[in-house]
Order: structure tokens, then C-alpha cells, then sequence
């Protein structure tokens, strides 16, 4: 694993846009193509067999804290459990989910947390870095299946009628990621429609987009611990929607399942300790809210000081993990976001930062492996 630098593209801006990816720039560029990450072939297989490994876990989990009704542990409202339960019962339709991984190209990958319920950084991973590994490195691979398997999701997912996808309207990063879904699911042959998340009505008896049209299948880049607490999440209860992701990634989505899998799986190679108690870390090592993203929130402890991110998290309660920050490579800290789609490793994506702690201004940088 190693971080090479080179010279982007000269009219790399015009290329990515035309792929649909206009926030590549905020007031620093989020796209880096000025450095990549190189691997060998036997470390990309390192990363696939730690993720499927992570994926097995996880859903062995799920089980569990469907199992023993875990939900307050999570802060999941308790009406909200038999819900969790009958999508499970049903092997309601899951699409995908991102495992942000510790890696140093040496040791075992470790995982920090799951984003199983809205993860972005998608068309970037799947799209993005593949259009510049065909240009820049054309003679080498890129672990990158993203793309076909979100296809092959939606074609063996079962939808019938029409699928919607909604997403906040304020946001230009969700809204080109739920664009490039519904692309995909368009590839798979489902018949789409695009709302924003505030357009979603309720008649009385069923939800429905601007048009009164019932919305029977919806995909929505929107957490479920927000959806839950909404004014009309109560009606969620009725299930007469069927939503992707469905109601059992609420367990995975959640900081609180770090600590149900080290008590699983004690030791366990791809794990870092977890517990609900810091006194089992001794004195270094990291606060997470159940609900926290982007990094905010988080605060580091070390030496009987701490460091925290701003955010508004931490109300909903925490989790303490232990501390092992990424691995530095020229004073850059990268994290793999390691892609699972049809519950099985896709491919990644690396954001890097100059801190230890992965935030929304970290930068996206592609990858290659040879081999």
C-alpha cells in the first residue's frame, strides 16, 4: 500500500462533471487526483475477505439484538422493533452499505464503524475513480465491482411498481448520489420516480409523492433515527411502504452495534474494543455518539485530555472505542471505505485527512492495484 503523488488531469473538473459529481470543490477540493494509492493484488484480496468477514458479523449481530430486544441499548424506540423484525422476517430488500476500515497495507483491517443505512461517497467510488484509472492507469486494475452489483441488487430485488427515490433538496451530494442509484436501478429495469424528502405526503392511509401517486417502494438517502422521531414517522408503523434500506439496518446504522459485536466476537482480529463503559479502555480512547457522521461529535481522549469535533450528537447517548488512529503516509491519514453490496465486498473508496479524524472536508482520492 503505498501513496504516490501525480499530476491530475488538466481539465479533470469538466470530466468528473460530466459523470454528475459537481461538489468535487467546496472551498478546497474534495476530489484529489494530485495523489492515489497504489496496492498489490494480494492486499485487495486482504480487504475482501476482512469485509465479507465484517458482513457475516454483522448480520449475526442483527439476529442477536433482534434476539434478546437490544433496542434500547441502540435508542431505538421500542414501538419500532417489531417493525425491525418482520423487515428482517422478510429478508426485506437491502441494497448496500459502506464498512469504514483501519488499514496500514500490513497488519489486519479493523473496522471503525458501518454505514449501513445512508452512505455517500458513492458515485465517486463506483464512477469517478473507475473513469480515472481508465485514463491514467489504464494497464493496471482498480477493486471496483460497485457499479454491475448495484445493478444486479435491483434486478434481483423483487420491486414491483414503482420505485421511488427521495432525498434532502439542500444537499448536492445526496442528491447526485440518489441520482446515480436511480440510475442504476433504471439499468435493472425498474420504472423510477425522484422526490425530495419534504414532498412525501400522507393522505390518511398510505404516503404519496407531489403527484398523490401511493409510494409503495421507497429508497431514501434519509436515516432512519430521523425518519422514527419525524412528526409523521408514527405512520411508519403501519408499514404501508416498503422502504430501502429497510428497517433492520437501523441495528447496523447505529455506533451501539460496535459494542454488541466485541462482546460476540471478543478479540475478534477485525475488531476494535468496544464497550458502553470507558473504564474498560483505561485512559486512551474514543467517545462515538450512537448517532453521530461525518466525524462530528467525536472526541478523543488520551492522556486524561480530550479533543472534540464540533457537532450536536451525544444526546442520544454513546460508545467508547478504542483509540487506533489511521495509519499516517506523508502526514495523511486514510480511511478505506470498503463498499458490501448484494452482502458481499464490492470495492472501495479512501478518504484521507490531515487529522486522525475523518470529517466531511476529507478528501476522496482514487486507487489502483497491480499484480
Amino acid at each position: 500500500m503505498k501513496r504516490l503523488t501525480r499530476t491530475p488531469r488538466r481539465d479533470w473538473q469538466a470530466k468528473v462533471e460530466a459523470l454528475g459529481f459537481v461538489y468535487h470543490t467546496t472551498d478546497r477540493p474534495y476530489w484529489d487526483e494530485s495523489v492515489c494509492y497504489e496496492f498489490t493484488r494480494g492486499q485487495i484480496d486482504v480487504l475482501e475477505a476482512a469485509t465479507n468477514e465484517l458482513q457475516r458479523l454483522c448480520l449475526a449481530a442483527v439476529q442477536r439484538v433482534i434476539d434478546e430486544k437490544l433496542y434500547r441499548r441502540l435508542a431505538i424506540p421500542d414501538a419500532f422493533g417489531p417493525v425491525i423484525e418482520r423487515s428482517w422476517e422478510r429478508e426485506d430488500l437491502s441494497v448496500y452499505g459502506r464498512f469504514d476500515l483501519w488499514w496500514d497495507g500490513r497488519e489486519t483491517p479493523r473496522l471503525y464503524e458501518y454505514n449501513a443505512d445512508t452512505p455517500t461517497s458513492l458515485l465517486e467510488a463506483a464512477v469517478v475513480q473507475w473513469h480515472w484509472l481508465e485514463e491514467c492507469h489504464p494497464d493496471a486494475d482498480q477493486f471496483n465491482r460497485i457499479h454491475e452489483q448495484l445493478i444486479e441488487r435491483w434486478r434481483e430485488g423483487g420491486v414491483h411498481g414503482r420505485l421511488h427515490f427521495a432525498c434532502l433538496r439542500d444537499s448536492a451530494e445526496d442528491f447526485a448520489n440518489t441520482v446515480y442509484l436511480e440510475d442504476t436501478a433504471m439499468q435493472a429495469g425498474c420504472r423510477t420516480k425522484r422526490l425530495f424528502v419534504d414532498e412525501i405526503g400522507w393522505n390518511g392511509s398510505y404516503f404519496t409523492d407531489p403527484d398523490e401517486e401511493r409510494i409503495e417502494v421507497l429508497f431514501k438517502l434519509y436515516p432512519w433515527e430521523w425518519l422514527v422521531r419525524e412528526e409523521f414517522g408514527v405512520h411508519l408503523l403501519s408499514e404501508t411502504m416498503q422502504l430501502v434500506e429497510p428497517a433492520w439496518k437501523m441495528v447496523l446504522s447505529n455506533k451501539g452495534i460496535l459494542p454488541v459485536l466485541w462482546e460476540m466476537f471478543p478479540g475478534h482480529p477485525n475488531l476494535i474494543p468496544a464497550f458502553t463503559d470507558p473504564h474498560r479502555l483505561g485512559s486512551a480512547y474514543v467517545r462515538k455518539p450512537l448517532f453521530s457522521r461525518e466525524g462530528s461529535s467525536i472526541g478523543v481522549h488520551l492522556g486524561g485530555r480530550e479533543v472534540v469535533t464540533p457537532g450536536d450528537y451525544g444526546s442520544e447517548g454513546c460508545i467508547y472505542q478504542g483509540l487506533l488512529p489511521p495509519p499516517a503516509f506523508d502526514g495523511r491519514y486514510p480511511v478505506i471505505g470498503s463498499w458490501v453490496v448484494r452482502d458481499e465486498a464490492a470495492g472501495i473508496g479512501i478518504r484521507e485527512d490531515s487529522s486522525p479524524v475523518t470529517t466531511n472536508t476529507s478528501r476522496f482520492v482514487p486507487h489502483y492495484f497491480v499484480g
